[in-house]
């Protein structure tokens, strides 16, 4: 049987937030008397908390702070809107939901700003819950925002499912006994899920359905341990 519960990530995972976070990363590193981020090195940023990123750049904890600060008034201003649906997303979410699955998302992302985002979408009404971080986090809280989840729900982790895109998710899910499923389609490779200990790697969204056994069109979905 499916899993009654499905968590999924948010950035790389359900939406392609690269622009905005770009945007919003090159206004925080020039306030700050730094060059622009490469696009080449895009991808490390997206999944781990923001202060994690910005420590591997900048010399001391003041100057991290202050980036911070920079980044998120960017972002609340013009970066969360940033970004694009990836292709069948809306449709797997419609399939889950028509089938009574109940839906939320566990994200690394400030949980205002994911909000934010979720409630603004088409399918946000999908979601009966969003797990972020608080302002204050300076880590990724993966694994206790699943254990919240669970607990929330009242559903034992052998009937809930993790999506996700980098091994934080990976991690998170498999410390709480929840199947982990990695999203090719996002900003984590295939080396990095598989050494994480996907359960799953998943090609597309419409592989996620097949995975599911919701009936779509047959796509890519492999047995990572295969």
């Amino acid at each position: 049987m499916p899993p009654s519960l499905w968590l999924f990530d948010l950035d790389g995972t359900l939406i392609d937030s690269a622009p905005g976070i770009h945007a919003s990363i090159d206004h925080a590193l020039t306030g700050v008397g730094r060059a622009p981020l490469a696009d080449a090195r895009l991808p490390d940023w997206i999944g781990p908390p923001l202060r994690e990123s910005f420590a591997r750049l900048l010399p001391d904890a003041a100057a991290v702070e202050t980036a911070v600060a920079l980044y998120r008034e960017h972002y609340a201003a013009h970066g969360w809107a940033g970004h694009r649906v990836y292709p069948g997303i809306p449709e797997l979410l419609q399939q889950l939901a028509d089938r009574g699955a109940r839906l939320a998302v566990v994200t690394s992302k400030v949980e205002c700003y994911a909000r934010q985002i979720v409630h603004a979408a088409p399918w946000g009404h999908d979601f009966t819950a969003v797990y972020g971080l608080s302002e204050a986090s300076p880590h990724s809280e993966k694994a206790a925002q699943i254990a919240q989840a669970l607990r929330d729900f009242a559903v034992p982790a052998m009937d809930a499912v993790m999506l996700g895109d980098r091994h934080y998710d990976i991690e998170g899910a498999r410390a709480c006994g929840v199947r982990a499923v990695g999203a090719l389609w996002g900003y984590g490779t295939r080396a990095e899920l598989m050494r994480a200990g996907a359960d799953a790697l998943v090609e597309s969204p419409a592989a996620l359905a097949q995975w599911a056994s919701l009936g779509s069109s047959p796509a890519a979905c492999e047995d990572s341990r295969a």
